[in-house]
């Protein structure tokens, strides 16, 4: 047997590897509904906020959530967090998920009913990651 090191792996390569690990986990996994949902909060035609995240199961996983400099303040994050957590409800979530690093949006997560789980430190060299869970009420 042999060993490679690839310190920059194609887009065959990722895939490859992901798919062996999705052939490995499906037996444990499949049958449990998945879907990915956006919100977006728009001025015009234009996108001035957005949340996106995936429903797994009985999870709400926030992936992503920006609000425009112009926004700020203005309680769009918050409504762009409210909505997805009701649609996710309607959706049988009855938790969520999220992570956050340090200079992002820990205290407006906690603002909004989340509470800390784990933190890793020096991540990914002097911030932190927060990942926070909050258990959605119906």
């Amino acid at each position: 047997m042999e060993y490679k090191l690839d310190i920059e792996p194609s887009d065959k390569d990722i895939n490859e590897v992901r798919s062996g690990l999705i052939k490995h986990n499906t037996p444990f996994l499949e049958g449990i509904p998945k879907s990915q949902v956006g919100y977006y909060a728009l001025e015009g035609d234009n996108k001035v906020g957005g949340i996106i995240a995936d429903l797994w199961g009985n999870w709400l996983l926030i992936k992503f959530l920006w609000v425009d400099d112009s926004m700020r303040g203005k309680q769009v994050g918050g409504k762009l967090l409210q909505l997805i957590e009701e649609y996710a409800q309607t959706q049988g979530c009855t938790s969520s998920l999220v992570d956050t690093l340090s200079f992002q949006a820990k205290p407006f997560y906690e603002k909004h009913g989340y509470e800390c789980q784990m933190v890793l430190e020096n991540y990914p060299v002097d911030s932190s990651l927060s990942f926070l869970t909050k258990t959605l009420n119906g």
